[in-house]
């Protein structure tokens, strides 16, 4: 069953208004070293997806979720994460101890890449709907937060200053540890709240594409 010119007009739209968010998060950002880390995710994601369209198509729901963490990236790319206007003023409203849009990126972290990875194991791999499917979804969720972690201390250690920036730990010794847990809470939220609409979205679809 092919793609109907609907999908493709979604895809259009959400491709050219991700292109507009990426021009505006580039001009006049906080520090470009810190922008260039942050949106380089998103280059690189945006590429992938490209590169492999006619040959494999993701689900509208997914490709929705992508776009807005791609969003969701490239507003903490301009402000830089500690810096987030909207977030400061939660800060500063409810006596909080630091800004935490970062908290909410790494949450997102594990919501939407659970379902990029639930959709793919289901379409390109043996593996049916159950335990292990939830388990390995969980845990490659898992696994891509800590190499972030570890991408983060490896660029504070080449890039210093810009690095500082990059990690944004707002002097929390225990960050790392705590996007992760967030990351596992994303994951775990999204396979319990999206997964049935994620198999809706699934049966609009052949198998493979």
């Amino acid at each position: 069953m092919g793609r109907t010119t609907k999908d493709t007009r979604l895809h259009v739209f959400l491709l050219v208004s991700l292109a507009v968010v990426f021009i505006w998060s580039y001009i006049g950002c906080f520090n470009f070293w810190g922008w260039f880390l942050e949106a380089l995710l998103v280059f690189i994601g945006i590429g992938v997806l490209i590169s492999v369209y006619r040959k494999f198509r993701l689900t509208n729901l997914v490709y929705v979720l992508i776009w807005l963490h791609a969003i969701i990236l490239l507003i903490g790319a301009h402000y830089t994460y500690s810096r987030v206007p909207v977030f400061n003023w939660i800060r500063d409203t409810f006596e909080l101890s630091r800004n935490h849009y970062d908290r909410l990126g790494h949450f997102v972290q594990g919501f939407v890449p659970a379902l990029i990875a639930r959709e793919v194991l289901l379409r390109k791999s043996p593996l049916q709907k159950g335990g292990w499917l939830l388990a390995i979804v969980i845990c490659f969720c898992l696994a891509m937060s800590a190499v972030y972690e570890l991408i983060e201390w490896l660029i504070v250690l080449v890039a210093e200053d810009e690095g500082v920036i990059f990690l944004a730990t707002q002097g929390d010794a225990w960050d790392a540890q705590k996007d992760m847990a967030l990351c596992l809470a994303g994951a775990v939220v999204s396979l319990l709240t999206l997964s049935k609409l994620h198999d809706r979205a699934l049966k609009k679809i052949s198998p493979v594409v």
